[in-house]
């Protein structure tokens, strides 16, 4: 007879969702957890809808509803009363626990004890959540394993795994891993990692390395135990310190998210680890580059901010400036032939090694514009005061503007006016998420920063800049174009071009447009414009009239100078609609196509 058959299944109605975990797994074969978790024992109820509820208006409900409940200290009558008031908190679970994670009990001891009697004891899913996001601040080691098994449950594991998140960080990886990303690709590194087979983790860590991204870096690495891992191999080991290089530079990436780098608790020591056996990775173009990309995000990228003991940075950078520069890896800079990779090794070279020295007694102000790599499009323009990134410590939801809108425009430029610029915008746009604002105007001899808005990290005191050095500055960023491709360079002569000739678009009826490079490939000059069909702003209407949104993949790069096809693209807007060339990205399709854009169906 198998275990299966040998146990007694348990009342869902009495039975805490705790017991019910353990013994699920253990009625398992082979101990597997499903990807979204095993099902609640009387299935997965629907939550409240939260339709119509905000932030605002829900966080005083949960507040009056709880708070007073938690200062019983008694915890069995606490949690019984907690189960009552969360039935009738008619509200989606993740909203009732993002509010319980913020509350702040005045006995923070008896909430201790009344979350641990509802993680241990509670029936109820939502009411267990609750213990749980009390024990993001109030939890301590002895309440991991309850934590642990609860994730296994649906609908339990994202709780789980931010109370556990301060606690066990590797439990909290594997956690997040399981349930929130489905790749196959994963199965063999949770497997090993939750087996504590070090030998096998190493090797399901390589096998994703040869792939396309399969979850969050940071959280591969810390299920990995990747600064474990880093200590426990050889340093010759320069596969493992390939993989490791590599980690780090995607949790350096700032896009619609807080940096992974920033809450990756081991990362100066992984850095530390890596770069020390460096000089042992073998000199190729692949890992030069990656080196040099390591280089750019010590420099300017959030990883910067991290917590590093006076003059480490820079001394790592000094080290990364030296073995490149020396050989045999500056033969294989030279020799890198051509292509997209060696042409971004050769410009951005010198640019994470260059240091400005101070002038005058304020703050140092410099500008880097940095292209991240060879294979994206993306290129930042990335404020350093005093050496150290601005913007990210300020802003964590999106990346720093475009060289395009910050440099070509002149808007960082400081007249007797004050101006107020955009920085930088969430990535799902500013009407989601928002955006980084600041006034820069001009006080004698000082250039002042100042009225921040759309921060979402404190709000950071006037900065006051030497103006004279603070105009050369400003000059030379916007002479410098060395960060520039071909393709790029294209687009933004084909953009000057349009904004010295607003004839080539109204001729077309074109109410905007932009040129741009393709996001996945760099090579390729892309335009992209908005029209408002004849006669759809007229009359009363709800909302803002209808658009159509095409793109045009106008020229790609060929050899031939970006002037020359510039001034092409441009010829073409002289003397045919490009509606007629482009594709419909986005609009009604319909209409579109009852205009006689014919283009719109491909």
């Amino acid at each position: 007879m198998s275990v299966r058959d040998e146990r007694e299944p348990l009342d869902p109605r009495t039975t805490p969702l705790y017991d019910y975990a353990l013994f699920r797994h253990g009625i398992e074969p082979d101990g597997h957890v499903p990807s979204e978790g095993y099902p609640l024992p009387d299935g997965s109820p629907p939550e409240p809808s939260g339709k119509g509820l905000t932030w605002k208006k829900t966080h005083p409900v949960v507040t009056a509803a709880l708070l007073p409940l938690l200062a019983d200290p008694d915890p069995v009558r606490a949690a019984e009363a907690v189960h009552r008031q969360v039935a009738g908190l008619l509200m989606p679970h993740h909203i009732l626990h993002g509010h319980v994670a913020r509350l702040f009990p005045a006995d923070e001891d008896a909430a201790r004890r009344t979350a641990r009697q509802l993680i241990r004891t509670g029936t109820r899913a939502a009411a267990v959540g609750v213990g749980m996001a009390l024990l993001n601040r109030l939890g301590e080691p002895e309440d991991v394993p309850y934590l642990k098994a609860l994730g296994m449950l649906q609908g339990l594991g994202s709780p789980a795994a931010a109370a556990l998140d301060r606690l066990d960080r590797q439990a909290a990886a594997l956690l997040i891993l399981s349930g929130r990303t489905r790749s196959d690709r994963l199965k063999p590194l949770r497997a090993a990692a939750a087996a504590g087979d070090a030998g096998a983790v190493r090797t399901a860590l390589l096998t994703l390395a040869q792939g396309p991204p399969a979850g969050s870096p940071r959280r591969i690495a810390e299920a990995a135990d990747l600064h474990g891992l880093l200590h426990a191999h050889p340093e010759d080991d320069a596969e493992l310190l390939a993989v490791a290089l590599r980690l780090l530079h995607s949790m350096s990436r700032q896009l619609d998210h807080r940096a992974d780098i920033l809450d990756y608790g081991p990362a100066v020591a992984v850095y530390e680890r890596a770069l020390a056996a460096a000089h042992r990775l073998p000199p190729t173009p692949g890992h030069h580059a990656l080196l040099l990309s390591t280089a750019l995000d010590l420099h300017s990228s959030p990883a910067a901010l991290l917590d590093w003991a006076p003059g480490r940075r820079e001394a790592l950078l000094d080290g990364l400036d030296r073995l490149l520069a020396g050989p045999p890896w500056a033969t294989v800079r030279a020799d890198g032939g051509e292509g997209a990779g060696a042409d971004w090794i050769r410009r951005n070279a010198r640019l994470p090694f260059a240091r400005k020295a101070p002038v005058g007694p304020g703050p140092r102000w410099e500008v880097a514009v940095v292209h991240t790599g060879a294979e994206t499009s993306a290129v930042e323009t990335r404020i350093l005061v005093d050496g150290l990134p601005l913007l990210p410590a300020l802003f964590e939801v999106g990346p720093c503007s475009r060289p395009e809108m910050l440099l070509d425009g002149g808007r960082l430029r400081a007249g007797p006016r004050p101006r107020e610029v955009r920085l930088a915008a969430a990535h799902c746009g500013e009407s989601c998420c928002g955006a980084l604002y600041v006034t820069i105007r001009r006080e004698g001899a000082e250039v002042v920063w100042d009225g921040w808005r759309g921060t979402t990290r404190p709000q950071p005191p006037p900065y006051r800049f030497d103006a004279a050095a603070y105009d050369a500055e400003v000059e030379r960023a916007e002479g410098d174009h060395s960060w520039c491709w071909p393709a790029r360079s294209t687009a933004r002569l084909i953009t000057a071009g349009l904004q010295e000739r607003p004839d080539l678009l109204g001729r077309w009826d074109i109410e905007r447009c932009w040129a741009l490079t393709d996001w996945n490939e760099p090579e390729k000059t892309l335009i992209q414009f908005s029209v408002v069909p004849p006669g759809s702003a007229d009359g009363p209407q709800e909302g803002p009239p209808a658009r159509l949104f095409f793109e045009w993949y106008a020229t790609e790069d060929d050899g031939s100078a970006p002037q020359d096809r510039a001034a092409a693209v441009l010829e073409q807007f002289a003397v045919t609609d490009p509606k007629g060339l482009a594709r419909l990205h986005e609009g009604s399709r319909a209409l579109a196509e009852s205009l006689g854009y014919d283009r719109a169906q491909k």
